[in-house]
């Protein structure tokens, strides 16, 4: 079992920088992927990217490629993504998820989920 609570959410002006923080606790945190998920309003829920249990292997989707950066600290049990150069279209609830189940790209492929925490953007 693994327990997941997203942080570091907030309102941020355009241009700006955010880093979230998805903290574990019990299950075997080190030894699974963990991926970051958003929902804007009106919108399904959007794959962002996934770091493997190592952390030596990550994907981003193409929407924040070369802008988030997702990286793990198994020592600390903490998962993050560093969100730089945000801008509108970045606001949504964005949502940490650990043990994906073939591929890492849809949330029906992950087991366990955080609460969520706001990011928005202004213009």
């Amino acid at each position: 079992q693994v327990q997941l609570v997203e942080s570091g959410g907030g309102l941020v002006q355009a241009g700006g920088s955010l880093r979230l923080s998805c903290a574990a606790s019990d299950g075997t945190f080190s030894s699974i992927p963990v991926g970051w998920f958003r929902q804007a309003p009106g919108k399904e829920r959007e794959f962002v990217a996934v770091i493997s249990w190592s952390g030596s292997t990550t994907f981003h989707a193409d929407s924040v490629k070369d802008r988030f950066t997702i990286s793990r600290d198994n020592a600390k049990k903490t998962v993050y993504l560093q969100m730089n150069s945000l801008n509108s279209e970045d606001t949504a609830v964005y949502y940490c998820a650990a043990d994906p189940d073939g591929s890492w790209k849809e949330p029906s492929d992950y087991r366990f989920w955080g609460q969520g925490t706001q990011v928005t953007v202004s213009s």
